[in-house]
C-alpha cells in the first residue's frame, strides 16, 4: 500500500470542522417549516445530535450522519474514528445503532486503492464492535478524501435523551478528555510524539457504547456528545435548550496531555477559534483565564465523550460505574443560578 500522509491531502483552509451553530441556524431558518407530524419526536427545531421518529408505541428510530476529511494519517485508524464518531450521536440520544451506510469521497485515480480499503476496513471493524450492520453506501471521485457514515439506531420513545432537560442542581459528567482538535492539528504539523498520536487516536476511536449503557441505567436528565462545537459550544446548547445556567470548573475538565503547550506553539484549528467567537457573548470566564485557556475549552473535538446532566444523588454512582469501565470520566460542573443559556467558568 502506498505510504501517504493523509492529513496533508486537505485543501488549504479546509479542516473538516462543523459549520458554527449560529451560522447553521441562520441557514435552517430560511427553509420552509415542515408539516407537523406527532411521530417526529426530535427534528430540526432543536440543536440535538440526531433525529428521532416514532414507529410504534414501543419503538422509535434514531437517524444521524457525519463525515469529514482525514485527521490522522493511518487510513485504518481514520476509518475507525469516523465510524465511532458517526455512531456517537445515536449513543448520545440513548439509542443503539443497528445499521449504517458509508459515505465516501476519494481520489480514486491518484491514490492507491488500498488506502480506501483500509479506511473501510477500519470502519467495518468498529461497526462490528458496536453490533451495527453495514448495509450499503455511496461513493464519489473527489480530489480530497472524505469519509463518514449515515447511521440508524433504535430506542424506546420514552427513553430518548436530548440536550434539553438539564435541571437546577444537576451535576455535569464528561466521559472523555478534550483537546482533540489541538492535538490533531499538532499531528498534522509534526509536533506530536508517537505515544501522543496513539493516545489521541484511541480517545477518538473509542465507542460511547459503554458510556451510553451506563447512562441508560439511570434517570439522566439531558445528554449530548462533545464534538465539533467544542465543550463550551455543547454546554451552551444544553443550557439554552434547558433554560438553565451552567457553572464549569476548569480544573476538573479532563484534557489530553501537553495541550496547552501545543496550543501556545500555534497548533489551534480554525474551528476552535470560531467556536470561541460564537459562544463568547454567553460565556463568562474568571479574570485569571487567558485566551489559550478559553480556546482549549472551545476546542473542536472529533468523536468526543458524552456530556450528561444528572441528578446530584446519582452523580457519584454514575461516575464510579464509568470509571469501572476504564473511562477517564469526571464531574466538571453544575446546573446553577445565573442567566439561562449562559456558562460561568471557574478555576
Amino acid at each position: 500500500m502506498e505510504k501517504v500522509k493523509l492529513t496533508t491531502l486537505t485543501t488549504k483552509g479546509g479542516c473538516g470542522c462543523k459549520i458554527g451553530p449560529s451560522d447553521l441556524r441562520e441557514v435552517l431558518h430560511q427553509l420552509p417549516k415542515q408539516t407537523h407530524d406527532p411521530n417526529l419526536l426530535v427534528g430540526l427545531d432543536t440543536g440535538d445530535d440526531a433525529g428521532v421518529y416514532q414507529l410504534t408505541d414501543d419503538l422509535a428510530i434514531v437517524q444521524t450522519v457525519d463525515f469529514f476529511t482525514p485527521i490522522v494519517d493511518d487510513p485504518y485508524d481514520f476509518g475507525r474514528i469516523a465510524a465511532a464518531n458517526a455512531m456517537s450521536d445515536v449513543y448520545a440520544m440513548g439509542g443503539e445503532p443497528i445499521t449504517a451506510l458509508n459515505i465516501v469521497a476519494f481520489p480514486i485515480f491518484s491514490l492507491d486503492k488500498a488506502i480506501l480499503t483500509e479506511i473501510l476496513r477500519g470502519a467495518s471493524d468498529k461497526l462490528k464492535e458496536a453490533g451495527c450492520h453495514l448495509v450499503g453506501g455511496h461513493s464519489i471521485d473527489d480530489q480530497e478524501p472524505k469519509f463518514g457514515l449515515a447511521v440508524t439506531g433504535t430506542i424506546h420513545p420514552a427513553r430518548v435523551k436530548t440536550n434539553a432537560g438539564a435541571k437546577h442542581g444537576d451535576k455535569l459528567i464528561l466521559t472523555k478528555p478534550i483537546g482533540v482538535g489541538i492535538s490533531t492539528t499538532s499531528l498534522k504539523n509534526n509536533q506530536l510524539t508517537e505515544p501522543e498520536i496513539t493516545r489521541v487516536t484511541e480517545v477518538m476511536a473509542t465507542l460511547n457504547k459503554e458510556a451510553a449503557e451506563v447512562m441508560n441505567n439511570y434517570n439522566v436528565h439531558a445528554c449530548t456528545d462533545v464534538t465539533g462545537f467544542g465543550l463550551l459550544g455543547h454546554l451552551t446548547e444544553m443550557a439554552t435548550e434547558s433554560h438553565q445556567a451552567i457553572t464549569v470548573k476548569q480544573a476538573d475538565v479532563p484534557v489530553l496531555p501537553r495541550v496547552r503547550e501545543l496550543a501556545e506553539n500555534g497548533n489551534i484549528p480554525g474551528g476552535s477559534k470560531n467556536n470561541l467567537k460564537h459562544v463568547k457573548s454567553s460565556v463568562h470566564f474568571d479574570a485569571r483565564f487567558d485566551e489559550i485557556d478559553q480556546l482549549i475549552l472551545a476546542d473542536a473535538v472529533t468523536s468526543g465523550g458524552l456530556l450528561m446532566s444528572v441528578h446530584e444523588r446519582d452523580a457519584l454512582s454514575i461516575l464510579e460505574s464509568l470509571k469501572l469501565k476504564g473511562m477517564d470520566a469526571r464531574i466538571i460542573g453544575d446546573v446553577t443560578d445565573g442567566t439561562p443559556g449562559h456558562i460561568y467558568v471557574q478555576g
